[in-house]
């Protein structure tokens, strides 16, 4: 059976933000390494090898080393401020409404930059506020802003974008019943969703959700991050890979392009970044078996649950 694949510039695909902001480049490029010293390396490379979407947070701890790349490659005028698509994160500790534009700015003076193209709450879970990233009580259980509510933050993230400081806003880690409730009330709707998604945890609801309402869903995690059960090593996906001489992952993140999502990929090795960056469009007949044939559920991160990130990438 062949599933020959089509030359052409999927890995150039382009989504439209809902508030006529522009578009996101659907390839995306995540900035949470293991070793923090890699990254302005990391983000050099994935720049030269045609990354256009980065995305950032301040809970990650180095957008220095992200903003320092930035500022290397821009100096060096080949890529432009205004071609890179950078999207970063408010963390749990910075919800309440006052928090949210000194955390804001921060983020802009780490990375270098004097507007954001998108801005998400990285969570939909309010921590207590301070400079503790992650405030426990005595038995170490985390301790909620209980006073604090989404729409409160979600209010001062629309102040951001009506003032001209960040181009679009949304949400991540979030379920589909809190984003219903979200975009029911919003003066701004969300543009960006960022969850889980991956063949084993395809979120068909969230998408067609997100469709109806022009909000991009923008898949982590789109490779299953490297844990049992693992995605990489299932016969569909192996078989199509076989078949059009690609690897699993290029065909697992080239699924996820043609059904309408972005996605991120995070690595610090030039071999692989560029692998996850060259994908090809797959035939009808292979989408429709990763639809139909892979019956496999399993959700890798259990932040959506808490609030607390529950993996790290492990080195490549």
């Amino acid at each position: 059976m062949s599933y020959e694949a089509f030359h052409n510039e999927l890995r150039d695909t382009r989504l439209p933000l809902n508030n006529g902001a522009g578009s996101m480049p659907a390839v995306g490029f995540g900035t949470l390494f293991r070793d923090p010293g890699t990254t302005t390396e990391a983000v050099k490379y994935a720049l030269e090898t045609g990354f256009r979407h980065f995305d950032c947070a301040e809970r990650y701890r180095n957008e220095d080393k992200v903003g320092d790349a930035f500022q290397q490659v821009f100096a060096a005028g080949n890529i432009r401020r205004q071609e890179v698509f950078i999207t970063t994160k408010l963390w749990n500790t910075n919800h309440r409404p006052e928090r949210v534009r000194p955390a804001f700015e921060a983020s802009c003076q780490r990375l270098h930059v004097d507007y954001i193209d998108c801005y998400l709450i990285h969570t939909p879970f309010a921590f207590q506020a301070g400079d503790d990233q992650d405030p426990r009580d005595v038995f170490g259980h985390v301790i909620y802003d209980r006073e604090t509510t989404l729409l409160d933050t979600w209010r001062a993230l629309e102040n951001l974008v009506e003032e001209g400081r960040c181009r679009s806003i949304g949400l991540s880690d979030i379920t589909l019943e809190a984003l219903k409730l979200i975009v029911e009330v919003a003066r701004i709707k969300p543009s960006v969703v960022q969850i889980e998604s991956h063949p084993y945890l395809p979120e068909w609801e969230m998408l067609e959700f997100c469709k109806q309402h022009g909000i991009i869903v923008l898949a982590f995690a789109p490779l299953g991050h490297g844990m049992e059960p693992n995605l990489l090593e299932d016969p569909v996906i192996t078989g199509i890979a076989h078949s059009v001489q690609k690897t699993a992952a290029q065909v697992a993140l080239a699924w996820a392009v043609q059904r309408g999502t972005a996605f991120l990929t995070t690595s610090a090795t030039p071999g692989r970044i560029r692998e996850n960056f060259d994908i090809e469009t797959l035939a009808h007949r292979a989408m429709r078996e990763i639809k139909d044939e892979i019956s496999t559920r399993i959700r890798f991160n259990s932040v959506v649950e808490t609030g607390v990130p529950g993996f790290i990438p492990r080195k490549k």
